[in-house]
């Protein structure tokens, strides 16, 4: 079949032949024949691939099952039922290959008496019975074990713990023993009772007695058993990790996550490559060179993602270059998106180029991979030490644990934060305009007094009409440049919004369920543009006469204002000379200044509402500090909500804890900008260690001057002081606009076994800081995690202790694909796909034979030879630690 994945088979594993049920008491309908075709028929339905035949003491009938199940890709484990001389009843299983002969030399090797109560004992104990079974090849569980010559009905401690036991029959779900016995099955089945506990769990499985072919329906007549190729070899060893190869059909729950199903390369050193991933752990494996990074990059390069850091991005930068560069060789992915409702796409990259995206109907999607997987992961060699150097990849890491959304108080503090610079910006502008304007007005009383002095000349009832004057030029400007202009564009802004229903036409309404109605809409929406064209060109025209009305009495103002002011111009001309100056000079004089003297006045005016507006905007800028300082509040308490759950998914693991806008970076990035006096660094360290400190008090202790902040308890410096209130107007409100980041305090439980011994992040060697970032990088997510050799930089103790039960659990729910060099992650994290790479002259290899889980012969033994050294030195190892 050229499985090259782990998976769960289905498998009834006490299936019986169809002269069974006269040991019921009952006639059997069907021929053998007829009975054979329709557990066939049912197996087919049911998607039952293994089936374990297990008749009571002998073997009819196995031949005829087995030659009619192999014919349709089914495969038979032979054996029979028996019981041992305590009456215990166990199921006995062979090898496909065992032959019927060889059948019956078991049954006689394992010592049987005459019939009793239906299924032959034998003469063995159930100890010397699962050795034998054991010692010949064969796999021995537990039938029936909570019922009537049960196991565990009769209460035998001595062998339930018997390692050469590895699997009991239970009738239904665990959970269904809750109540039974007062929970005592139950306690024993999950290793809880003292007296019956084992170093290795036993593997728990449902099979029923098949006495008609339709029983096989029952989801209690089967269990799932995880295998890349079923075969009795791959069977048996599932049961050496029973915890993630066995499971009951009502322990399968549905998962909904992204995955990456396959990838394909065209070109290039990884030509040829073509990969179906498992949903759950994959590990990438081979020699130093082989290829291993080069696959994760090119996976990155496909979906588009920028790895962390300058390094980092060299590095891939060089290895797509060299790997896909020369040939322009071509990537392609085919993913199933979470996102997308589970919808399967096709994304594909050609060196060079960008990716395109298809759908499942091959047509091009306007989809990205970051809409398809939006929190795919993918960090390379030493980007987990990246992480755990800095506290913002951090905070985003954890942001996916939020309660709510991050838009929600993150949204609402980067809108107030818009709001308060453009708030600062209005208000420097108004406070510019009224420090320009008081500069004015302190020329006033200068001005006005040489006004006066042109009283003396005879001037005054002559000049009496200059501010008029200036007034309607200023009443003239506003009516033709404000008042006529605004109301034309208005009309021309109509114009530009009537409707237009060409979005409603014939073709778009066409076979809409309510077409009928949208047709309604769309002639109401015509006739109301044709009535709005009526209306606009009436009003057009009654502008038109109006303006050119207006237009008149302006021109006639315009004449009048210049008839005046010749007048005036005459008037000076009769003036005396004095001081050297002619009289019309000294008139111009006088003139110029009453208008200056005008301007000023009206700015005055201007001055004041501008104060108004400075009100105004400094009220509204306290009320957005309110609202920025409780969405802070917010951003924090939702912080510390999500933060409590995650704890509990991390008890014993981490402590994570948050530090309200502990994160004093950016204040102190600010300052330093401001190029404070004789003020390095050095001298804000102050800054980091204040617990009630804010961007917005450091600002009002700066208004308030020196002695407030030398005497505020921060310990401000009479230099640092002084250099502060020198900051202008414009960077103290810039000053409370400086946003502080919280802190998540990340502990790490250093101790292996015994009391918990929790450290903070910064304190912990490299490997402990990466096992730490590696813990919170397998909470739940719903989209893929890729890494290049975690190990590197991880404490060997922690990946076999911690990290590995970690993935076993969740690559349930997500999918991980690993390189590595490290054997406890493929091996004991059970990946259900291995992939061995091999590169020949300069070509990287891995064919099908290379792909496959643990259970697979080659990838066994290459597995054994690149991760341990080869299988003489992992004996050596075992013989040298005494294991």
């Amino acid at each position: 079949m050229g499985h090259t994945q782990a998976k769960f088979w289905k498998c009834a594993l006490q299936v019986n032949p169809a002269s069974y049920i006269s040991y019921r008491g009952q006639e059997q309908q069907l021929s053998e024949t007829d009975y054979n075709q329709q557990m066939l028929e049912v197996c087919l339905q049911e998607n039952i691939k293994v089936l374990g035949i297990a008749n009571h003491g002998n073997i009819d009938g196995v031949d005829a099952i087995r030659d009619l199940m192999n014919k349709n890709d089914i495969l038979v484990f032979p054996g029979f039922e028996i019981a041992s001389s305590e009456k215990i009843h166990f199921v006995c299983l062979f090898s496909e290959e065992a032959t019927s002969q060889k059948l019956e030399r078991y049954l006689g090797h394992l010592d049987l008496l005459d019939p009793e109560e239906g299924v032959r004992p034998s003469r063995l104990s159930a100890e010397q019975l699962i050795a034998k079974v054991n010692d010949i090849g064969g796999f021995i569980y537990a039938a029936h074990c909570t019922s009537e010559n049960g196991l565990l009905k009769k209460r035998f401690k001595h062998i339930w713990i018997l390692l050469g036991l590895k699997a009991a029959q239970i009738p239904g779900s665990v959970e269904d023993l809750k109540t039974v016995e007062d929970g005592f099955y139950r306690k024993v089945i999950r290793n809880k009772e003292v007296a019956y506990k084992r170093e290795l769990p036993i593997a728990i499985i449902n099979a029923k007695d098949i006495e008609t072919p339709e029983t096989l329906k029952d989801l209690r007549a089967s269990c799932l058993i995880k295998m890349t190729e079923p075969s009795f070899e791959s069977f048996k060893l599932a049961f050496q990790d029973t915890e993630s190869r066995v499971r009951l059909n009502s322990d399968v729950e549905e998962k909904y996550y992204s995955q990456i199903k396959s990838l394909k390369v065209t070109g290039g050193y990884l030509d040829g490559l073509d990969i179906k991933f498992s949903e759950h752990l994959n590990a990438v494996i081979g020699g130093r060179g082989t290829g291993k990074t080069t696959l994760l990059e090119c996976i990155r390069y496909v979906l588009e993602l920028e790895p962390i850091g300058i390094n980092s991005q060299k590095q891939h930068k060089d290895i797509i270059k060299e790997n896909l560069g020369k040939s322009k060789a071509r990537v392609e992915l085919t993913i199933r998106s979470s996102t997308m409702n589970g919808k399967k796409f096709t994304i594909a990259r050609r060196y060079g180029e960008s990716c395109s995206v298809k759908d499942e109907n091959d047509d091009i999607s306007s989809f990205t991979p970051a809409d398809l997987m939006p929190e795919i992961e993918l960090y390379g060699q030493n980007e987990i030490y990246e992480i755990a150097q800095n506290s913002v990849s951090q905070r985003k890491l954890l942001a996916r644990f939020l309660e709510a959304r991050p838009t929600d108080n993150e949204g609402k503090i980067k809108e107030t934060l818009k709001l308060l610079s453009e708030n600062r910006l209005k208000l420097e502008s108004a406070l510019k305009y009224i420090a320009s304007t008081e500069d004015e007005l302190s020329r006033l009383p200068k001005l006005e007094e040489q006004v006066n002095q042109s009283k003396s000349l005879g001037l005054e009832d002559k000049l009496k009409v200059i501010p008029f004057l200036e007034t309607e030029k200023r009443l003239l400007k506003r009516t033709s440049e404000e008042e006529i202009d605004s109301l034309e564009q208005a009309f021309l802004a109509i114009q530009d919004v009537l409707p237009d229903t060409v979005f409603l036409s014939d073709k778009t309404l066409d076979n809409l369920p309510h077409s009928d109605v949208l047709k309604n809409i769309r002639t109401e929406l015509d006739k109301l543009k044709v009535d709005t064209e009526d209306i606009v060109i009436q009003w057009k025209k009654a502008f038109n006469v109006s303006k050119t009305t207006i237009n008149y009495s302006i021109n006639e103002l315009n004449i009048g204002i210049k008839e005046e002011e010749e007048k005036l111009e005459k008037t000076y001309k009769e003036l005396p000379s004095s001081e050297g100056k002619s009289g019309r000079e000294i008139g111009l004089e006088s003139q110029h200044l009453l208008k200056e003297v005008e301007r000023i006045k009206q700015k005055q005016a201007l001055a004041t509402t501008q104060k108004a507006v400075v009100d105004e905007l400094e009220l509204k800028r306290k009320k957005l500090l309110t609202e920025l300082s409780e969405y802070q509040v917010a951003r924090s308490s939702q912080f510390e909500r999500s933060l409590k759950k995650l704890n509990k998914k991390l008890k014993g693991k981490l402590k994570l804890t948050v530090k309200p806008e502990a994160d004093r970076t950016p204040i102190v990035e600010f300052l330093m900008k401001c190029n404070l006096d004789s003020v390095g660094e050095k001298r804000l360290d102050w800054i980091k260690y204040q617990d009630d400190f804010s961007t917005v008090k450091l600002a009002e202790l700066i208004r308030s001057g020196t002695e407030a902040l030398v005497g505020c308890g921060w310990e401000i410096t009479h230099t640092v002081a002084n250099a502060l209130v020198k900051l202008s107007q414009s960077h103290i409100l810039q000053l409370e606009e400086v946003g502080l980041p919280d802190v998540i305090s990340i502990e790490l439980n250093v101790a292996h076994e015994g009391e918990e011994n929790f450290r903070i992040l910064d304190k912990l060697s490299t490997g402990q800081q990466c096992t730490a970032i590696l813990h919170l990088l397998l909470l739940q997510n719903v989209d893929p995690l890729i890494m290049d050799q975690p190990e590197d930089n991880l404490d060997n103790a922690f990946i076999a202790d911690r990290i590995v039960a970690e993935l076993r659990m969740a690559k349930i729910s997500r999918q991980f694909i690993f390189a590595t060099h490290n054997a406890n992650i493929p091996v004991f994290g059970d990946a259900e796909w291995i992939g061995v790479f091999d590169s020949f002259e300069g070509q990287v290899s891995m064919p099908n034979e290379s792909q496959g889980a643990i259970d697979v012969p080659k990838v066994r033994d290459k597995a054994a030879s690149i991760l341990e050294g080869g299988k003489t030195a992992f004996n050596q190892r075992k013989v040298k630690y005494g294991y």
